[in-house]
C-alpha cells in the first residue's frame, strides 16, 4: 500500500510540474544537476573516450577543449595508426602518426578540413549537453513533454535550430527527480522542415564521470530509431 501511495505520489508531481514549469526552467534545473559552479563556459581540460562498435576495433580518442582560446583537438587511435585533428582560433591542422600533413597529403589519407570542424562540433556539442541548449541558434519547443521511453518516465524537451546550426529535431530526456539528462534522440528532416518517422538515432546514457567540476555522461550507447539496431557505445575513460 505504502509503494502505491510513493508511485501516485510521484505521477502527480512529474504531471504537476510538466504542466506548471516552462522549458526554460526545465533546462536550467538539468543544468544545474550536471554543471552546478557554471565550470562549461571557461571549460579547459581534456577527456579520454573510447568508441567500441560489433565489427571494428575499439577506436580510443583523446579530446582537448578549450572553449576561451577556441581550440579543440582530437587524437584518435585505431590499429595502430593516429590522426589528429585540430582547430585553433578557426585554423585546421591535422596529422597522421604525429606527423603534420598539407591539404593535399591529408587528403590522400582522407583528411579534410571539413572533418577537423564536425569533431569540434560534434564533441563539443555532445559532451557539452545540457548547457549547449543554451547556444544561439537553439530553440526549445513550447511546452515539456512527458513520455515513457524504454520502461522509464521522463520529462522531454525538444528543440530545433537555426538552418545554420543544424536541421535535426532532438529530444532530451530528463529524470523527474534529480533532472539528469539520461537519454537524447534525434530526427532528420525533409526538405519542408517535416520529421522523417524512420530515421535518426536515440542515445542511452548511463553512469557518469566528473570533469571539471562538470557531470558527463560516461556511457553512451547509440540505436537506430527504426528498428531498435545497435550502433555502437562511447564510453568517457577517466584520469
Amino acid at each position: 500500500m505504502k509503494n502505491l501511495i510513493l508511485i501516485t505520489l510521484i505521477i502527480f508531481n512529474i504531471n504537476s510540474y510538466s504542466q506548471t514549469a516552462t522549458p526554460s526552467q526545465l533546462l536550467d534545473k538539468a543544468i544545474a544537476y550536471h554543471d552546478p559552479n557554471g565550470h562549461w563556459q571557461t571549460f579547459n581540460d581534456s577527456f579520454n573516450v573510447t568508441m567500441t562498435t560489433q565489427n571494428a576495433n575499439p577506436r580510443e580518442s583523446k579530446i582537448i577543449i578549450n572553449l576561451l582560446h577556441q581550440y579543440y583537438s582530437v587524437a584518435a587511435k585505431r590499429d595502430g595508426t593516429t590522426t589528429t585533428y585540430t582547430m585553433d582560433k578557426g585554423k585546421c591542422i591535422m596529422s597522421y602518426n604525429g606527423a603534420v600533413l598539407d591539404e593535399v597529403s591529408a587528403k590522400a589519407k582522407g583528411m579534410t578540413c571539413d572533418r577537423a570542424e564536425l569533431y569540434k562540433n560534434y564533441y563539443s556539442y555532445l559532451y557539452g549537453l545540457p548547457m549547449k541548449l543554451k547556444d544561439k541558434g537553439t530553440h526549445l519547443g513550447d511546452k515539456i513533454e512527458r513520455k515513457t521511453f524504454k520502461g522509464k518516465d521522463y520529462l522531454v524537451l525538444k528543440a530545433t535550430y537555426d538552418a545554420s546550426v543544424g536541421s535535426d529535431e532532438w529530444y532530451f530526456y530528463f529524470n523527474p527527480k534529480t533532472y539528469a539528462m539520461e537519454v537524447y534522440q534525434f530526427y532528420k528532416t525533409d526538405d519542408n522542415g517535416n520529421v522523417i518517422p524512420d530515421s535518426g538515432e536515440y542515445i542511452l546514457l548511463s553512469e557518469e564521470a566528473i570533469v571539471s567540476g562538470i557531470k558527463m555522461p560516461k556511457v553512451r550507447a547509440w540505436y537506430y530509431n527504426k528498428d531498435d539496431k545497435y550502433l555502437g557505445t562511447d564510453t568517457l575513460v577517466e584520469k
